[in-house]
């Protein structure tokens, strides 16, 4: 069986040496519900994050579940690193997703690979 349309569409990224708003609790939240916005999807209840761990594994991690599946993001604080994850049955472009992370965190690099999922 072999689907004749795309199931989803997932985006991952690697953002390396960031601005200091990955340590920056309010800036991640408003970055979470202005990217949900940008991208047309409709966030399911508030985004979820928290700050723990230990040496280079400390930082904040954020969750925001989307009704067409979620966001994931994590940032470690001791290389100033942040790493996206979000996957959604309903497209978005790359591209807006690209520019919201760039004006929040400023990496000096960027690397990611948009999949479309399905079989």
């Amino acid at each position: 069986y072999i689907m004749s349309k795309p199931w989803g569409y997932s985006l991952h990224m690697d953002l390396a040496r960031c601005n200091d708003n990955i340590k920056n609790a309010d800036k991640i939240v408003e970055f979470s519900t202005k990217l949900i916005k940008k991208i047309k999807m409709k966030a399911y209840g508030p985004p979820i994050l928290e700050h723990f761990g230990e040496g280079n594994k400390k930082g904040y991690t954020l969750v925001q579940l989307i009704e067409t599946s979620c966001l994931t993001a994590h940032f470690t604080e001791d290389v100033n690193s942040m790493y996206l994850d979000l996957f959604s049955c309903k497209e978005f472009k790359e591209n807006d997703v690209v520019s919201m992370v760039s004006k929040y965190f400023e990496p000096d690099t960027i690397s990611s690979h948009f999949l479309v999922r399905g079989v």
